[in-house]
């Protein structure tokens, strides 16, 4: 199974990550992906980079970021595990990183399944 993983961020310090994290996210990373379960990951700029596209009462309208909502979303990983607990772990393992290594940060990892062709019955 497939499970997108995205963090969020709600506060931070204002100094840039230490390096002893960055070494320890690069070391997971390894890890994961050693391990077969990391098929992609990478940062995401700024929501001021970016856009909203939405429908709403018919109309399509396309907003420009900053978007308002109070956590930025910030990096995502793509893994291919057997289970949503083994997602869980590696995403319990990236936050644990932030939060031992980074004193202040807070923020939030979502694990989301990725639906497959399993997913689905077969056209009739």
């Amino acid at each position: 199974m497939r499970y997108l993983v995205t963090l969020k961020v709600s506060a931070q310090p204002e100094e840039p990550p230490p390096a002893d994290l960055m070494e320890a996210i690069f070391k997971l990373g390894q890890q994961a992906t050693e391990a077969g379960a990391l098929l992609d990951n990478s940062g995401l700029a700024p929501s001021a980079e970016g856009a909203r596209v939405e429908v709403s009462g018919g109309r399509l309208t396309v907003t420009d970021g900053p978007f308002a909502e109070a956590k930025e979303l910030i990096s995502y990983a793509l893994y291919e595990v057997k289970t949503k607990e083994e997602a869980v772990e590696w995403a319990s393992r990236f936050v644990k990183l932030h939060r031992d290594l980074w004193p202040g940060w807070e923020g939030e990892a979502d694990v989301l399944r990725l639906f497959g062709p399993e997913d689905f019955a077969p056209p009739a």
